[in-house]
C-alpha cells in the first residue's frame, strides 16, 4: 500500500480469521481488499493503525509497536514476517504462539562504516548462505523494529498471559532444511532421533523381524533412514532416484495427476530391491498416493516384502496455520487403524513414529524437556481454540478438496486458452514468441 509512506509486508502462515478481517478493513476502517489473500489484511490493518498513531503526533518507534500490537490483537492464526516501511523501518514479526519460524541475522555493513546490515528469514539456512551471522529466534508475540539508521528495538506485544511458544513440529519433520537450527533446535539432530525412536519401535512390535535392507523415499527421510538402519542393524541403501524437477506431489490437485508424477519423480535401483525384505521409510504419509505407487514400485524392482514406517504419526486432520494438508476424508489415515493403512498402501505392514515420541525427538535434540509443539495434524487439537467440527473447517473443505483445486486450474487463463484451441506456449491469451510467424517464407 502506498500510504502511509509505502508498506509491503512478507509473511508465511495463514490466517484462521481472515474472511472476517477482510470485512473488518472494508467496513470498519474503509480500507479496499481487492482479494483473498490473507497478506492483504495484515498489511491493511497494520497501515491503518498506523497512519492513526501518526495523526496522534506519537514517536515512530512506539507507533510501530502499536501497530504490531493491533495485528496481533485481532488476526488469528500461525504467521510469521515482516513489514517494510519506506524509509523508515525494517519490521521483523511473529504470532504469540510462535508457530510458523522467523529468525534474525545480522553481518558488518559493506556500505556504511561501523554499522550492521540485518535479515529476517524463515530458516537459518538463508542466513548462513547470504553470509550473515544468526543472532536468534524472533520471540512469539514479538516485534523487532530496525530503524534507517541501524537502530535495533524489540518488544513483545502482548501480555505474557497470551503468549505461549508452540512451534510447528512439521517443520522439523518435512519443511525445513536439515542443516537449519529452529528455536535453538538442530533440525538434523531431531531427526536422527526420529530414526531411532522408529527403530526401537518396531523392534519391540515385531522383535523377529527379517527386513534385509533400509530404504528411505528422498529427500527428507534419509536422516531418519541413517539412523534406524543403525539401530536396527541393518544396511542403509539408496535405492530410489530423484528428479530435482518435479513438484511435491502431496499438494498436486487430481489424484491420478499424483500417481504419474511419482512415477515422473522417483526411479528405482532395481539391484537394491531384487529378492529383499525392504523397510521404506518416508518423513510422513499424507493422502497414500505417493506411498502406494513406491510400494508398487519397489515391488516391481523384484522386492520380496515391503515394509513401510513414517517419521511422523498418521496424519488424521487437517493443518490450518500454513501446511497444505488436505481435508480429512482425503487423508489415508483417516478413520484407519495401521492394518487398514497397510492394506490400503500395499504393504505388508507399517509402523508410524507416536506423537509422544515425535515430541521427544524434538526436545531431546535441543535438550529441552517441557517444550509444546503445534501437532494438529497428528492430534486434532489447535492452539488458537478451533474445534474439527466448527464452521471454519466446512469452509476449508470446500476451498482444498479435490474437485475445487481442480476447478479452480480449470479456471485459469492458460487452461481457458487451451480450451480456445490457441497455440501451445500460449499463456492467459498471450502467444509465444516462438509462435510468431512474421517474415517466415511463404509456401
Amino acid at each position: 500500500t502506498n500510504y502511509p509512506h509505502g508498506v509491503c509486508v512478507a509473511h508465511n502462515g495463514n490466517l484462521t480469521n481472515a474472511a472476517d478481517l477482510a470485512d473488518y478493513c472494508r467496513n470498519k476502517l474503509g480500507r479496499h481488499i481487492n482479494t483473498d489473500s490473507d497478506s492483504e489484511v495484515l498489511l491493511n490493518i497494520f497501515a491503518d493503525s498506523l497512519i492513526k498513531g501518526e495523526n496522534n503526533g506519537s514517536d515512530m518507534v512506539e507507533n510501530i509497536f502499536s501497530a504490531v500490537e493491533k495485528v496481533m490483537s485481532l488476526c488469528k492464526g500461525g504467521y510469521a514476517g515482516m513489514y517494510l516501511i519506506n524509509g523508515i523501518a525494517l519490521v521483523g514479526f511473529r504470532d504469540p504462539h510462535g508457530i510458523r519460524p522467523i529468525v534474525m541475522g545480522t553481518r558488518k555493513s559493506s556500505t556504511v562504516d561501523e554499522k550492521s546490515d540485518y535479515i529476517f528469514a524463515s530458516e537459518s539456512v538463508a542466513i548462513d548462505t547470504l553470509g550473515f551471522d544468526l543472532v536468534r529466534d524472533v520471540e512469539p508475540a514479538e516485534a523487532i523494529v530496525i530503524t534507517m539508521d541501524g537502530q535495533v528495538h524489540t518488544r513483545r506485544c502482548l501480555p505474557e498471559d497470551k503468549i505461549s511458544l508452540t512451534p510447528c513440529i512439521f517443520e522439523h519433520v518435512y519443511f525445513a532444511r536439515p542443516d537449519s537450527i529452529m528455536d535453538g533446535i538442530s533440525v538434523y539432530e531431531s531427526r536422527l532421533k526420529m530414526g531411532e525412536k522408529l527403530a526401537y519401535q518396531i523392534i519391540e512390535k515385531y522383535p523377529d523381524h527379517d527386513i534385509d535392507v533400509v530404504i528411505p523415499i528422498p529427500d527428507t527421510s534419509r536422516t531418519s533412514a541413517v539412523q534406524a538402519a543403525y539401530i536396527l542393524g541393518r544396511p542403509y541403501r539408496e535405492g530410489f532416484i530423484k528428479n530435482r524437477y518435479i513438484a511435491r506431489t502431496f499438494i498436486m490437485p487430481g489424484q491420478e495427476t499424483r500417481r504419474k508424477s511419482v512415477r515422473l519423480k522417483l526411479n528405482t535401483i532395481k539391484s537394491e530391491f531384487a529378492g529383499r525384505n525392504v523397510l521404506l521409510v518416508d518423513d510422513s504419509v499424507v493422502r497414500g498416493t505417493t506411498a502406494t505407487e513406491i510400494i508398487q514400485m519397489a515391488r516391481d524392482a523384484g522386492a520380496n516384502k515391503v515394509y513401510m514406517t513414517s517419521a511422523a504419526p498418521p496424519i488424521r486432520y487437517p493443518n490450518i496455520y500454513g501446511i497444505d494438508i488436505p481435508t480429512r476424508h482425503e487423508l489415508v489415515a483417516y478413520e484407519r487403524d495401521d492394518e487398514e493403512i497397510a492394506e490400503k498402501l500395499g504393504c505388508d505392514w507399517i509402523v508410524y513414529q507416536r506423537l509422544n515420541d515425535l515430541e521427544d525427538s524434538v526436545n531431546e535434540a535441543g535438550d529441552c524437556s517441557d517444550q509444546s509443539y503445534e501437532t494438529s495434524c497428528f492430534s486434532g487439537t489447535y492452539v488458537t481454540g478451533e474445534t474439527i467440527d466448527s464452521d471454519y473447517f466446512t469452509k476449508l473443505h470446500d476451498l482444498r478438496n479435490d474437485d475445487a483445486k481442480l476447478k479452480q486450474l480449470e479456471s485459469t487463463g492458460a487452461a481457458q486458452a487451451a480450451k480456445a484451441g490457441m497455440p501451445p506456449g500460449s499463456h492467459d491469451g498471450c502467444e509465444n514468441l516462438q509462435n510468431d510467424r512474421r517474415g517466415a517464407t511463404r509456401a
